[in-house]
């Protein structure tokens, strides 16, 4: 940093932009960054935390916003630094007796290896020796330099780190040994040597030899790691926001790299990956902590430890029981042991499997240390959504090549790829692909991304590939030793001589680690068995995961208010998802009954040219369509069914019009033309529009072709008539007109309907009780809200076209041709058909849901758009005070969760 700045703060800095390790707690993330935030914690706790102080996320983001540290950053520093030095003491970088720290990224949000670490920072060619002296160990010591320079050297100074691996891996070859740990201080003193001619030929600089520069530098690498394009593509997949900034922890250093007493390790306090209790973890004798997370060398079961170092495990035990009692959640662990001592680096609520989040939730309730509403809050509609993918069948034909580390659960299938490069062209085609590398680093991040699996000859539970599998829900294998990964070669070679070319397929399981070649068939998992009463929650046999998701869904639907409706347009869709838990239909579209054998009918209503045809087609409909309800009506009996009239443009229900013209072309040239093509052509060029869409559809087609809307209506009152009569049921069907923008539209329509009902009430003697109401999805119905509830029973926000008009988007046109480059760019975080926009199209929907009700108290209101089963949306559906969404039926049980977690949300801020 440097040491002349502006000396004048501006207003809007904070006074403070560094904190010792003691001044912190848990609760200052959004300051800390959660690294530091826990460090802090664990200070507190009493817990060997090596001496350290955090320097806050509002540094990085003056740093961001101007390009420049704060200008008082470096005086505090430096105050923080000589406190340090008198706790340890020793100075930083000191020759005799060096004291060294670790530069460590740390934002609010746990984005593994996506910001930059640097350790050993202190150490140069006037303190290696001091330091050699002081550890009684010249390898060491020339270890630990060796490990600063390649890791300053990429990081910081933007040096190709192939660099300093071929190197490194040239020095094993002369020496003939595999692993680093088996270079002499000698190989690796002269290594260090080609390390910083490597640093100078490349940079044009020297690697820098004093200090506080190394800090400094390191310190600003940190911040700019924030925005690096790995960082960014994380944060959009996670929805993070991007301007948090990250922390930075400078952190005395402790080595695990002094010897066979010394190592470094990461442990779990439940297994990530399933949920169980037990000794979960990975540990690396004579080894910094990087090694373990890069998968570099492989590890030990962190259970071996009590055989290598029982005092330390013994230990270590304990505060992971302490831990996880105070978090009150899974741990993840970061630890190292110099000469038989340990020590904590770090800790977090640990990444988890979707499986382990429901199981250890129901866990940590029956442990007395949550209650029911913080578990409904520990899971996720993603998680749940993740759980009803197949698995793969286990009495399949198959043929296994290899077992891994089972590191993150799912059945992936795809064509095998060696680097991101291909995973990401290939996927952009429309291949399935399986990533598979030595180990992975931050650097594949957009491969992991485009592939539906990954496997690691490298590395375990803990490793890079291992922990963001895991966070974005990918099936992951890792540490395939068996299977030996030639990246250059483009191939993998399995026991038995066995070779899987790049393109062949494979098929690798999360859950087992068991790596097939070829392509392996899956089964329904068990929670979509559960969901459809193919699998009791009670039964003795029950999966474990099954028990614990129904324990969690019973308790989203007990606290839940907004009710669970699906989009379905056939009985037996409606009684699927009736079994998955749907209160009733919200959408069911009508004019997929005039598809297939019905076509033809449709076409004659849409060449009727006088009032006789017209009534013929329609008579003909009539029946077919009344027979599709009073099926609709039985599966959903006792429930509310949406029924929407016709809603898109006629066109698509007519031959194309390039097929065709080329049809009666052909036949013209024959002299045999069809009266009937040339009739359906003149329709069709009759009917074509330029945007379609926004044409003449939904209420618009009730008003112009006299019969149609009251066929429909006559069918669905038939229904429902002969339904209640014969069959003694209890149907509850709701009439929805489509594209309304006037209320004068919706009062002609709702005329013509009531007069049909009445008639058909009388002929059957019954009250059928219909209701009558609209699809709210142009800005115009929107903003007129008020007059349209006049005429309504009930409102339905159609957020797909809502959205579409909105925004000015052709869905169809817009994804295809620039959402990716909105996306790459941040204009978008997600896709707003797929999480409701809440500033835009969400504003509407609040204000038009408010002037409705303010017309209206009782007017019922629901969503029918893809919207309904969104998680995001389900919450802010519940925020505007909506009565029921409604989604497709697989996505039932997802937005009942997501409905009760939004409710116990609302009670815990209300609460507050």
């Amino acid at each position: 940093m440097p040491e002349t700045q502006d000396p004048h703060v501006t207003p809007s800095e904070p006074s403070k932009f560094v904190y010792d390790f003691t001044e912190g707690n848990r609760d200052l993330k959004d300051l800390l960054g959660g690294k530091g935030a826990n460090l802090a914690e664990m200070t507190n706790l009493g817990l060997p935390v090596p001496p350290g102080f955090t320097i806050t996320t509002e540094a990085c983001k003056v740093y961001l916003d101007s390009g420049q540290e704060p200008a008082a950053l470096r005086a505090e520093v430096s105050r923080h630094l000589e406190a340090l030095e008198a706790t340890m003491g020793k100075k930083l970088g000191q020759a005799d007796n060096p004291l060294l720290v670790s530069v460590r990224s740390g934002a609010k949000f746990s984005m593994p290896g996506m910001m930059d670490t640097v350790l050993n920072i202190g150490l140069s060619d006037a303190s290696v020796s001091g330091l050699a002296q002081q550890a009684g160990d010249e390898r060491f010591a020339w270890d630990s330099y060796r490990r600063l320079i390649q890791m300053f050297g990429k990081t910081v100074l933007g040096v190709d780190g192939d660099l300093f691996e071929e190197a490194l891996e040239e020095a094993k070859q002369a020496k003939g040994v595999r692993v680093d740990v088996d270079l002499d201080a000698a190989d690796l003193k002269n290594l260090v040597g080609q390390f910083k001619d490597i640093v100078s030929k490349e940079t044009g600089r020297d690697f820098p030899q004093e200090p506080r520069e190394q800090m400094d530098l390191a310190v600003r690498a940190v911040f700019d790691s924030w925005n690096t394009d790995r960082a960014k593509l994380y944060r959009r997949q996670e929805r993070i926001p991007g301007d948090l900034g990250t922390a930075v922890n400078i952190c005395s250093m402790v080595f695990g790299n002094l010897g066979p007493d010394s190592g470094t390790g990461v442990a779990f306090t439940r297994d990530p990956a399933s949920g169980q209790q037990g000794v979960y973890g990975d540990y690396l004798q004579n080894a910094q902590g990087e090694d373990v997370v890069a998968g570099i060398r492989n590890t030990v079961p962190l259970a071996d430890l009590e055989g290598i170092d029982k005092p330390s495990y013994d230990e270590l035990m304990h505060i992971m029981e302490t831990l996880e009692t105070h978090y009150k959640d899974l741990c993840d662990i970061e630890f190292t042991i110099e000469r038989g001592k340990l020590w904590m680096l770090q800790t977090r609520v640990g990444k988890r499997t979707a499986g382990a989040a429901f199981r250890i939730a129901t866990q940590l309730v029956d442990q007395g240390l949550i209650d029911e509403a913080e578990a409904l809050q520990r899971v996720n509609g993603a998680q749940l959504a993740q759980l009803m993918f197949p698995r793969f069948d286990e009495n399949a034909k198959t043929r296994q090549i290899g077992r891994a580390i089972a590191a993150s659960p799912g059945a992936a299938v795809g064509k095998a790829v060696f680097d991101s490069y291909t995973a990401v062209k290939w996927s952009r085609s429309g291949e399935k692909v399986i990533l598979i590398r030595r180990e992975t680093n931050p650097d594949d991040l957009n491969g992991m991304i485009a592939a539906e699996g990954i496997l690691t000859s490298r590395g375990g539970k803990t490793s890079h590939a291992a922990v963001v599998a895991r966070g974005m829900g990918k099936t992951c294998v890792c540490g395939a030793e068996e299977l030996e990964v030639d990246t250059k070669r483009r191939c993998l070679t399995a026991p038995g001589g066995i070779v899987v070319e790049e393109g062949d397929v494979v098929s690798i399981d999360g859950s087992s680690g068991k790596v097939y070649l070829g392509e392996v068939p899956v089964v329904p998992s068990p929670v979509v068995e559960y969901f459809e009463g193919r699998m009791h929650a009670g039964a003795d046999d029950a999966d474990e995961l099954v028990k614990a998701v129904h324990r969690i869904m019973a308790y989203a639907d007990r606290v839940r208010r907004l009710r669970v409706r699906a989009n379905a347009d056939n009985a037996e869709d409606a009684a699927r998802a009736r079994r998955f838990g749907a209160q009733g239909i919200g959408l069911c579209r009508t004019e997929h009954m005039f598809l297939g054998e019905r076509r033809e009918m449709v076409e004659r209503l849409i060449l009727a040219d006088n009032d006789d045809d017209r009534e013929v087609a329609l008579g003909g409909l009539l029946p077919l369509q009344k027979a599709d309800f009073v099926e609709l009506f039985e599966a959903m009996d006792g429930l509310p069914v949406t029924v929407r009239l016709l809603d898109p443009p006629l066109h698509e229900f007519l031959p194309d019009i390039t097929e065709l013209s080329v049809r009666v072309a052909l036949a013209e040239s024959r002299k045999d033309a069809n009266e009937n093509d040339l009739r359906l052509l003149q329709a069709v060029h009759k009917l074509h529009e330029q945007n379609p869409m926004l044409g003449l559809r939904g209420v618009r087609l009730g008003l112009v072709i006299p019969g149609l809307f009251a066929m429909q209506v006559r069918a669905i009152a038939e229904a429902a008539a002969e339904r209640k009569n014969a069959a003694k049921g209890d149907p509850r069907a709701e009439i929805m007109i489509p594209l309304v923008g006037t209320v004068q539209e919706l009062e002609i329509v709702r005329e013509e309907a009531e007069q049909v009902i009445a008639e058909v009430e009388q002929a059957r003697g019954v009250d059928l009780k219909l209701t009558l109401g609209t699809m709210i999805e142009l800005p115009r119905a929107a903003l007129t809200a008020g007059q349209i509830a006049e005429s309504a029973d009930f409102f339905s926000f159609g957020t797909n076209d809502l959205t579409q008009t909105v925004w000015g988007f052709s869905r169809d046109d817009v994804e295809a041709s620039f959402f990716t480059a909105y996306l790459e760019k941040g204009i978008f975080g997600v896709s707003p058909f797929e999480t409701i926009d809440k500033d835009g199209v969400g504003s509407l929907v609040r204000s038009a849901a408010e002037a409705g009700r303010a017309t209206r108290p009782d007017l019922k209101l629901g969503v029918c758009g893809e919207h309904g089963g969104d998680p995001e949306s389900v919450h802010f559906f519940h925020e505007v005070g909506l009565d029921y969404v409604s989604c497709s039926p697989f996505r039932i049980p997802v937005a009942r969760l997501e409905a009760g977690r939004a409710a116990a949300e609302s009670r815990g801020s209300d609460s507050r």
